[in-house]
């Protein structure tokens, strides 16, 4: 039965080791714990919700699992005042008065009563399907994997209207009807925690707190996503951004700030790290006049030789 569940084109995913495999092939390095999660939402047919501090991964996630299975990635960025118009459907009232103005030109709207042309304005050439809707449209091929985006970041309205719609993968649409699937989207949800998500979707789904990565995976997610970066600078680029995770900064660093500074050391030709490259480079991993003056107040040469240690402890 787990075969049948989670079989996506070419790509079986029995195991959690599998799910590994597939997301390492699209340069996204899990630990077993997100391994096992995904594996878990896949085989349960759950929503799973991510949650950490910015940075650690969540959103790309959601991007690899995408690229591994062949399913059609449709994300929904969350803000504030979100609404159904933004997330499930609208009217197209450009192309609705262009009909009209049609209709009226050639007379055909003289022989339609006031509900049968109100009737065609409102069928479903007419509608713009959101994200929601676009999800649980029957499919040929993968299912996609539906990225609710920073789900904190949107109100409690719209968090209750959002579990009415994973609980069934149904939208009803008064004037054309309603829309359904027997095949549901993966869903994946993130939140970087500005706001205590509501119990009541968390119940819905299966969680797991994205932790930053060790140093060991840090280094080899450098390695992958900087190609050509000099081992020995991998590890103390990997070993810098661990101890600015420590320093209590405004804005911690995550991993993608990890591989932009990787990225810029390289394209400067950097073999290790120096208190003169650091400092011109810092903006590349901090992105806060504050977390500059706190790094510097610890002192960049500190920094550098404690990175400069680890590298070669774990040459």
């Amino acid at each position: 039965m787990v075969h049948d569940l989670i079989h996506w084109d070419n790509v079986r995913l029995v195991t959690p080791a599998d799910v590994n495999t597939a997301l390492s092939t699209q340069g996204y390095l899990p630990d077993e714990g997100i391994s096992t999660a995904v594996f878990l939402a896949m085989t349960l047919r759950r929503p799973l919700l991510l949650e950490g501090e910015a940075g650690v991964g969540k959103t790309e996630l959601a991007k690899s699992l995408a690229a591994a299975t062949g399913g059609e990635l449709i994300r929904l960025q969350c803000y504030e005042g979100i609404d159904a118009a933004q997330a499930v459907y609208d009217w197209d009232y450009a192309k609705q008065l262009l009909h009209l103005r049609a209709t009226e030109a050639t007379g055909e709207s003289q022989q339609m009563t006031a509900d049968a042309l109100e009737t065609s304005l409102y069928s479903e050439r007419f509608l713009i399907k959101r994200a929601l809707l676009r999800a649980i449209e029957p499919t040929e091929g993968p299912q996609p994997i539906l990225l609710i985006d920073e789900v904190d970041r949107a109100d409690d309205e719209f968090e209750a209207y959002l579990l009415e719609i994973l609980s069934d993968f149904q939208v009803t649409v008064p004037e054309v009807g309603v829309f359904s699937t027997d095949r549901p989207p993966l869903v994946v949800l993130t939140s970087n925690r500005t706001r205590d998500v509501h119990d009541a979707l968390k119940r819905r789904c299966l969680y797991h707190w994205v932790e930053h990565p060790g140093f060991d995976r840090e280094v080899a997610i450098v390695k992958l996503r900087v190609p050509g970066i000099e081992a020995g600078l991998a590890k103390q680029v990997a070993a810098a951004v661990e101890g600015l995770r420590k320093l209590n900064l405004y804005k911690p660093p995550g991993v993608a700030e990890t591989i932009d500074w990787a990225t810029a050391l390289g394209r400067l030709g950097a073999k290790e790290l120096d208190n003169t490259m650091v400092t011109n480079t810092l903006g590349a991993v901090l992105k806060y006049r504050e977390d500059h003056q706190r790094v510097e107040q610890h002192g960049i040469g500190e920094l550098v030789k404690q990175a400069i240690e680890k590298g070669l402890l774990h040459a």
